[in-house]
């Protein structure tokens, strides 16, 4: 009995040993294979098959998403939710949030791969549809394929960060039909313009073979859009104006509510925007830095332009005046903010608060429109300013393409081309869009529902 078992303890230990011996084994074969084995290449330039993401610039993108996402909601939401009357709260605040539910089932389902892959100049093609194709980072061990526009970072953040910038667009148009637009007819025309109006946009000036995309050699007209003046804010203060002259004045105005909400939207607006601008590098160099700085300065130098404008001419600061012209500082140095110097960044700043002052004011006096919350007197009057001095402040040092002051005309030329056909063909769909929802949904409240507010009459809510 004894023997039998010492017999069964010996045969035990030689099974661990032999186990022990094997596992030793396996693990020197793998730290050998591993150093005979090539590592695979970093992902950039030409190599964007089977390379590996640069962890540093992935890890700033990411940083980017939250940030950029973090304008719409709660940021934008906040700065309009503001600026409303009370009754209009939750509208305004639930406009934010369903826009950025929609365009993102909208993006990873058709407008992705519509801006962001190549096709024609004037539409990408349909190889993302649903997104399918992309490759599991985390199923092959961190080895991915980056779309060829983001070479040093999976195409899943890339995906990410476009998704965002797709989402804060139309959401801007609120602030021009605020107050009055039906929630169901909004949600058909943010749909319908994102599919036929945002992703040709940013496609020309985006894509890889885009009719406007300054990295497209095959272009003859490249224009300089480094994050968004035409894509973003020309694109959505134009549709907006398209929305306020279809629907038409509101049946009552009143003073903003809370101006200490659009405070805290306009502060984060500002911070998330070093995401929006900075993130535009897709990298973490120094052109991401170079944009953080502008955008600093340039924001900085609006807001306090557009309060002494203000003050001059009304006797008093206000709060929602500094905010907006904060904004418009952000708008004109958006497309500016990867191409041009801190003296750039200061003339910008400066055109933007008194421009965009007086498209919320006297240009809006003078054709008689609705702009509830100033989209057009904001977005698209500061994209306009800051699209335009991108072509003459424009540094070849800091982006590679001189600007006027640096003997570059017809940079300015593109930039004016770039400008009026983003305009031209943005106004002619969205009035389309419009008029087709008008026919078949009817565009606007009624004016009991108007008066009573769109907080109870269309979501059954009101804020306390």
């Amino acid at each position: 009995m004894e023997s039998g078992t010492y017999t069964r303890q010996k045969l035990v230990r030689i099974v661990v040993a032999l186990l022990g011996v094997a596992l030793i084994y396996l693990l020197f074969s793998d730290l050998a294979l591993a150093e005979d084995a090539a590592a695979p290449p970093a992902c950039g330039g030409k190599i964007l098959e089977k390379c590996t993401p640069n962890s540093g610039d992935t890890a700033w993108m990411l940083t980017s998403v939250a940030l950029v996402l973090m304008m719409t909601i709660p940021g934008l939401g906040l700065f309009y939710g503001g600026m409303v009357r009370k009754k209009n709260v939750g509208d305004t605040v639930m406009t934010s949030f369903a826009v950025t539910c929609l365009v993102t089932i909208l993006f990873a389902v058709l407008t992705y791969s519509l801006a962001f892959r190549a096709g024609t100049p004037f539409i990408g093609g349909l190889d993302r549809l649903f997104l399918k194709d992309i490759l599991s980072d985390i199923g092959k061990g961190g080895i991915g394929n980056p779309n060829p526009l983001a070479a040093t970072i999976p195409e899943s953040v890339y995906i990410c960060f476009q998704m965002t910038f797709a989402i804060i667009t139309p959401a801007l148009i609120a602030g021009a039909f605020a107050e009055r637009m039906k929630f169901s007819a909004m949600l058909w025309f943010i749909g319908l313009w994102a599919i036929f109006v945002y992703a040709p946009i940013a496609h020309w000036v985006w894509g890889p073979d885009g009719i406007f995309s300054a990295g497209n050699d095959a272009a003859r007209v490249k224009v300089l859009d480094f994050a968004g003046g035409t894509v973003v804010h020309i694109n959505a203060g134009v549709a907006g104006l398209m929305c306020a002259i279809m629907l038409g004045k509101r049946v009552e105005t009143g003073p903003a509510h809370n101006m200490v909400l659009t405070f805290i939207g306009a502060a984060l607006l500002w911070v998330g925007w070093f995401g929006f601008n900075a993130g535009s590098a897709v990298s973490a160099g120094m052109q991401a830095g170079m944009a953080m700085l502008v955008t600093q300065i340039a924001t900085a130098v609006a807001a306090f332009t557009w309060m002494l404008v203000e003050w001059g001419l009304k006797g008093k600061p206000t709060v929602i005046g500094i905010c907006s012209g904060a904004v418009a500082g952000l708008v004109a140095i958006t497309p500016a903010s990867g191409f041009v110097g801190v003296v750039g960044a200061f003339a910008i700043g400066i055109a933007a608060g008194a421009f965009c002052y007086w498209g919320c004011t006297g240009l809006k006096r003078m054709f008689s429109y609705d702009d509830a919350l100033d989209c057009f007197g904001v977005h698209a009057i500061g994209g306009i300013v800051g699209a335009l001095l991108t072509g003459v402040f424009a540094v070849e040092q800091y982006g590679g393409t001189a600007g006027v002051l640096e003997g570059n005309v017809g940079q300015f030329l593109n930039q004016c081309i770039g400008v009026a056909t983003v305009f031209i063909y943005d106004a002619v769909l969205s009035l389309i869009i419009l008029f087709v929802i008008n026919l078949f949904v009817g565009l606007r409240v009624t004016r009991d529902i108007e008066r009573e507010g769109l907080d109870l009459a269309l979501h059954g809510e009101v804020v306390q």
